[in-house]
């Protein structure tokens, strides 16, 4: 992908098709300077370089043409919709949001169950030492992972089949969804990659110093999860690239324009100024997550427009009010997990036994409250809440805990990652978690003779010297 230019006019990135080394040969082809990035954090095993041009031609032909094309005269002839030309880095970034599920999938998976096996610190003085798990201050930590990785994999069907559905509509010439699709996408990539890499460091937390080790997989884990926030959009480009968007549907929908469904709420906060009730219900707090969000693309708006009432550019101004626009992106990213969240583990709910049932509405007010409770800065910003309301939702956080207790081996379990993929010591199926850690230990090259050779080599002289 490179930057085209035609005629002397830019015309924005274009795709090619590019040969870099002879076929015979596997030399460079001349102008081509290629090789290898070096070292990373992670992802050590896939294979990264650089290229550089100089005096390279490339053919006409070699443009791909599908959405935008330059005539043999050199004529320019732009996409139907500027977006289709990130097409691909769409469908890439929607793939990524359920990549994020499996990955807080895995990392609560391994906590949980070590949280089943380790014992430690006495609860009651008289009582043998319980599971970790029994802490309430553990079940904080890891519960909260679990009912985030179940909402992150349900929403990514979702968003999943409206990517399909969208793109069935594209091809049929229909452009209309295209730019609310493109926005979604950049947010959620952006939230459930960052969501994703920090709920793996709480569980690597939770697991104390064994957590540390590489044969826990949380290492791996989270150097692939890290390197989602950069790769297929820096998670702030995706933030800003939404947030454009959303300023200007704020800016419709003060001009009365039905928006799409996944901004619709923005008009009901432009008829509406003040939250209508808070009433705690699992509705409610959706409600209020949305007025919050709608609230953020206000004032990201009303920002953007006080800067260029004073004479600034449309990029200055979107850069002095990146931080309200980062803001603003993020909210209504997190209104609609929550919006999708509801919507989904309720119908859900509805198709399976009632025992199953009841621990999923458990686990959807888990994500709700904990999030609400993440954001109560906002949420007191923007909605009457008393200190009652904040009470309620902090014990029914509590509450949630109590509940799932009994479920939450079950849960992970359920995953059904086998222990070939999960790949840790700690979260074995089969719970022998100090067999396991023993036997990887033995692995290292320095377990591999009783007597390390340096020993002969240079401590025993040094020992046996006359100093």
């Amino acid at each position: 992908v490179a930057q085209l230019y035609t005629k002397g006019e830019f015309r924005g990135l274009a795709p090619f098709i590019v040969q870099v080394r002879d076929e015979e040969t596997h030399m460079p082809m001349p102008g081509i300077d290629i090789g290898e990035i070096g070292s990373k954090l992670s992802m050590k095993s896939v294979n990264q370089g650089y290229l550089g041009f100089k005096n390279v031609r490339i053919p006409l032909n070699h443009m791909l043409m599908k959405n935008q094309q330059v005539l043999p005269d050199g004529t320019y002839v732009p996409p139907k919709a500027s977006v289709l030309t990130y097409g691909t880095m769409m469908f890439v970034r929607v793939a990524l949001i359920r990549d994020a599920a499996m990955a807080l999938a895995k990392a609560s998976t391994i906590a949980c169950r070590y949280s089943a096996v380790r014992r430690q610190s006495p609860i009651d003085p008289k009582e043998p030492e319980p599971q970790i798990m029994e802490h309430t201050t553990q079940q904080l930590k890891v519960f909260p992972i679990i009912a985030k990785a179940i909402v992150f994999k349900a929403n990514g069907e979702n968003i999943w089949n409206m990517y399909n559905n969208i793109s069935d509509e594209i091809e049929k010439g229909a452009l209309d969804r295209l730019p609310e699709m493109h926005a979604l996408s950049c947010c959620l990539k952006a939230i459930c990659s960052s969501d994703s890499a920090a709920g793996i460091e709480v569980c690597r937390l939770s697991c104390g110093g064994h957590g540390f080790m590489d044969c826990s997989n949380f290492p791996t884990l989270y150097g692939m999860a890290t390197a989602v926030c950069t790769y297929e959009g820096e998670n702030t480009v995706m933030l800003l690239q939404t947030a454009r968007y959303l300023v200007k549907v704020y800016g419709q929908a003060l001009q009365g324009t039905k928006l799409v469904p996944t901004v619709a709420y923005i008009n009901d906060a432009v008829k509406n100024k003040e939250f209508r009730s808070f009433d705690g219900s699992l509705e409610s707090i959706v409600k209020a997550f949305q007025f919050v969000a709608a609230n953020k693309v206000r004032i990201a708006y009303e920002r953007m427009e006080e800067r260029r009432k004073q004479g600034h550019g449309p990029e200055v101004c979107a850069n002095m009010c990146g931080i309200e626009l980062t803001q603003a992106a993020d909210l209504h990213g997190r209104a609609f997990l929550a919006s999708s969240a509801l919507y989904e583990l309720n119908n859900l709910s509805s198709q399976v036994s009632k025992a199953l049932g009841d621990v999923l509405k458990v686990v959807l007010e888990l994500y709700l409250v904990d999030a609400c409770l993440n954001r109560l800065g906002d949420f007191l910003r923007f909605i009457n809440l008393t200190d009652n309301d904040v009470s309620q939702l902090e014990l029914r956080l509590q509450s949630c805990l109590k509940r799932l207790r009994p479920n939450a081996v079950a849960m992970v379990d359920a995953f059904g990652i086998h222990d070939r993929i999960l790949d840790s010591a700690l979260g074995v199926y089969d719970g022998n978690v100090y067999e396991k850690i023993f036997e990887e230990a033995k692995k290292s090259p320095l377990n591999q003779e009783p007597v390390n050779q340096s020993f002969h080599k240079y401590l025993k002289p040094f020992m046996r010297a006359n100093l």
